[in-house]
């Protein structure tokens, strides 16, 4: 199980370096936008800082995920941009929630397994 764990964390800090990343070096194909997406999508560029933060947000929780010793750290990170992405999809993007359900689950799987570390911060 140890194992799966690790594979299951590696692969989703991975993709979230790799989202992070694009958000500099926009190198992923980006699909066309329509309505209410287009005017979503326009607005959060006006805002200069918007992607730039996520982006950092996304690569410094990737990194911090991949690593057990940080794992913890990581998962409470991500969590801001795990929720925003299934929201997103919830709304916009229906096809991929099985995707990013999978990836909130992994996600809450790792913040319930490293519980007793945030006690602390909550008691």
């Amino acid at each position: 199980m140890k194992t799966v764990k690790t594979i299951l964390c590696v692969l989703f800090g991975l993709m979230f370096i790799n989202a992070g990343l694009d958000k500099f070096l926009h190198y992923m194909p980006v699909p066309p936008l329509e309505g209410e997406m287009l005017t979503v999508s326009e607005a959060i560029e006006q805002v200069k800082w918007m992607m730039p933060l996520v982006g950092a947000i996304e690569i410094i929780g990737g990194l911090l995920f991949i690593l057990p010793k940080t794992r913890a750290l990581g998962a409470i990170v991500i969590l801001p941009v795990m929720v925003g992405v299934i929201v997103h999809n919830t709304i916009y993007m229906p096809s991929g929630l099985a995707i990013a359900g999978i990836m909130f689950l992994i996600n809450l799987w790792v913040i319930i397994d490293n519980w007793r570390k945030y006690q602390v911060l909550i008691s």
